[in-house]
């Protein structure tokens, strides 16, 4: 083994293994994170904070649409948007609509504005932050036309099922802001995922269930072409709201 090969492996001995602690006693789902912070920001990623954020942040305080787009128009929310692919190419394909993208990665949210500002969508607002938080405190009941969730993190342990974005909890809060008629869309590669969200939809009151084909806007990108390249079925999946 060379010299620089052995001091790799030593610098990964050295590592602390990531490990995601239990979940305590008597936690409900709708304070549950469904999402790990890591990281250090670049000086690439804290530029393009600093020069594209203002102009796609949301004002402060309770969310108004009209006011952060500027006009009257439908809006989406897409709830871990990672680097924006999908809800770029959303934006770009239903300019009538307007898209709020949510996710707690800060360098991925940095990489979506950079590519937001060369596709050139005015329709586009980025948010930073809990998605559970920030629907229960700033976001009034029939605010989102739809939802979209695409690949969230699974959390395959039993002891952190409670983890799993989809739950009793969080859809009563997705049922509260969605606007009659509202939907929520969902894509995983995983198979049991994509059970669990059929049955936690199946139980409750307000959603019904279906799955759908594949949105041809959507682009074969991030999770879904790792997924692809090893063999995964993508489900496509469509909660929508009943009365």
């Amino acid at each position: 083994m060379t010299e620089p090969a052995q001091e790799r492996e030593l610098a990964r001995a050295r590592r602390k293994p990531h490990d995601v602690p239990d979940l305590p006693e008597g936690v409900t789902p709708a304070r549950v994170r469904s999402f790990v912070r890591r990281g250090r920001l670049s000086s690439l990623t804290l530029d393009r904070l600093e020069r594209l954020g203002p102009a796609r942040a949301l004002p402060a305080g309770r969310f108004d649409p009209e006011r952060a787009f500027g006009r009257i128009a439908p809006v989406v929310l897409e709830i871990g948007c990672g680097h924006g692919h999908a809800a770029i190419a959303y934006a770009a394909e239903f300019p009538s609509w307007d898209v709020l993208a949510m996710d707690v990665h800060t360098p991925g949210l940095a990489r979506m504005l950079a590519s937001a500002d060369e596709a050139g969508v005015p329709n586009l607002r980025v948010e930073q932050g809990d998605a559970v938080v920030f629907l229960e405190e700033r976001v009034g009941d029939g605010t989102f036309d739809a939802i979209h969730l695409f690949f969230p993190d699974p959390w395959r342990k039993k002891k952190h099922t409670k983890r799993r974005f989809v739950s009793p909890t969080n859809l009563d809060l997705l049922a509260r802001v969605l606007k009659r008629g509202g939907y929520v869309l969902i894509a995983t590669d995983q198979d049991f995922y994509a059970e669990h969200v059929l049955a936690e939809a199946a139980a409750h009151p307000r959603f019904r269930a279906s799955r759908i084909e594949r949105p041809r806007w959507r682009p074969q990108a991030g999770f879904e072409a790792k997924g692809r390249a090893v063999g995964r079925e993508i489900h496509e999946l469509r909660l929508d709201l009943v009365d």
